[in-house]
């Protein structure tokens, strides 16, 4: 692993700010958050009181996509896998200098994200843990519902999941956010781990997630539809509203450390992390996992293809309507300023994660991963460094890049992200 606090990228060297360009900075930071906020205004249903509503046990937690064989359980995910893990197997043994034909496997792409997801599945499973022989029996769940909006999807499924205390103690907290496709059950290993060390650990259904979802195409429907009809914001936005309302429940109760909560997310998670610490500053201590990306450096350089292949069908549709032969950069930038307006813009990594300064953040990537290439983030990373730098909090910030890796997680980056809210968040 690549720790850019030893290798540096684009690293500079800055002088102490001086008081006034301290208050230009943050009132930049205020007015750049403020019209985030307008924007997440803009398409929302009517606002309703913060209201706690009793939910049920999830038996069967739903899939999406080619996820959905994670219904099946883990047999059925690595029968599926078979022809992958065949071919890799082959052209592992075969000799470097032995040209290898590319594999002739149907669906590849989708049999490619399983892989991702049960590679991330597995590495959930490796989070540290407290040797406790009762765990089960001092766990304390609960589970219920909290409105953030009218309508359906404004009704945000949450799992708490706490040890018992006798001390009535205020705790720290973190909540994890899962990749797109899966569910809040997908990290319930994660909340198990972090309660066991005496976290208050939370975990919720995405829009169109979960139990937000109704079949195993909601998600990719709601993307269609907010392209064709402009009044939602389901890739990103959406759900970065329901963490702020989440934000005012957290603050609200009396067995957490307000000024401990701290979030994380993987892949599309780690994107939900990311805005809404920017915009929330509630949000303490960040992770965000193979989640943080430049759009408009994908765009200018051509480097989009793999983000769209995981939510093709919106640009396809796009793709028809514009009246071209293929899906091109102006497809992907039309689409990006409909479905979640400023985000090759304004709101992009290279604006809005300085942001998250000082409060301590780590970004975890791999370094092949085509959905978050490395190479365009240079800018974003030399900014925040810059951030921290100004804020006297330079160890407060790290970014971690595993050799070798695409887009999954791995026991690696699972330690280091638990170290790090360890670090900061225990007393």
């Amino acid at each position: 692993m690549r720790d850019t606090s030893q290798v540096a990228i684009g690293r500079q060297k800055t002088k102490k700010m001086d008081p006034v360009e301290s208050t230009a900075e943050l009132h930049s930071a205020a007015r750049l958050r403020s019209h985030f906020m307008h924007v997440l205004r803009s398409r929302r249903s009517p606002e309703v009181p913060l209201e706690v509503l009793p939910a049920k046990p999830v038996l069967e937690p739903l899939y999406q996509g080619p996820a959905v064989v994670f219904e099946q359980g883990t047999a059925a995910v690595l029968a599926t896998l078979e022809p992958l893990f065949l071919y890799q197997r082959t052209a592992a043994l075969k000799s470097s200098e032995v040209e290898i034909p590319k594999p002739d496997i149907p669906n590849l792409i989708e049999l490619l994200d399983v892989q991702n997801l049960y590679l991330t599945a597995e590495a959930i499973k490796s989070s540290p843990k407290a040797e406790i022989l009762n765990l089960e029996e001092i766990l304390i769940e609960e589970k219920f519902y909290l409105t953030t909006e009218e309508g359906d999807q404004g009704r945000l499924p949450v799992v708490i999941l706490s040890m018992k205390e006798h001390k009535h103690s205020k705790r720290p907290a973190v909540v994890f956010l899962h990749p797109s496709n899966t569910n809040k059950e997908f990290v319930r290993p994660l909340q198990e781990s972090y309660a066991s060390r005496g976290y208050i650990t939370i975990a919720i259904d995405a829009r169109y997630h979960g139990e937000r979802a109704k079949d195993s195409n909601t998600y990719q429907d709601a993307l269609v539809s907010s392209w064709k009809r402009g009044d939602t914001m389901p890739f990103i936005y959406d759900t970065v509203w329901d963490l702020v309302k989440l934000a005012d429940y957290l603050t609200r109760r009396h067995d957490i450390d307000h000024s401990r909560i701290g979030i994380a997310g993987l892949s599309l998670g780690g994107m939900h992390a990311w805005f809404a610490s920017f915009v929330d500053t509630r949000y303490s201590v960040v992770v965000p996992v193979i989640g943080v990306q430049d759009f408009r450096w994908a765009i200018d350089n051509d480097k989009w293809q793999a983000r769209v292949e995981s939510i093709k069908p919106v640009f396809e549709e796009a793709r028809i309507d514009l009246g071209k032969d293929a899906i091109d950069k102006e497809v992907v930038e039309k689409v990006w300023d409909r479905i979640a307006p400023g985000l090759t813009s304004k709101f992009d990594s290279i604006h809005t994660v300085p942001l998250i300064a000082p409060r301590p953040l780590l970004i975890l990537n791999g370094e092949i991963d085509p959905r978050c290439p490395i190479e365009g983030l240079n800018h974003t990373i030399s900014r925040t460094r810059k951030a921290f730098e100004y804020a006297q909090r330079s160890d407060d910030f790290n970014v971690i890049i595993e050799d070798g890796i695409g887009h999954y997680l791995t026991d690696a980056m699972v330690k280091e992200g638990s170290d790090w809210f360890d670090k900061f968040l225990k007393p």
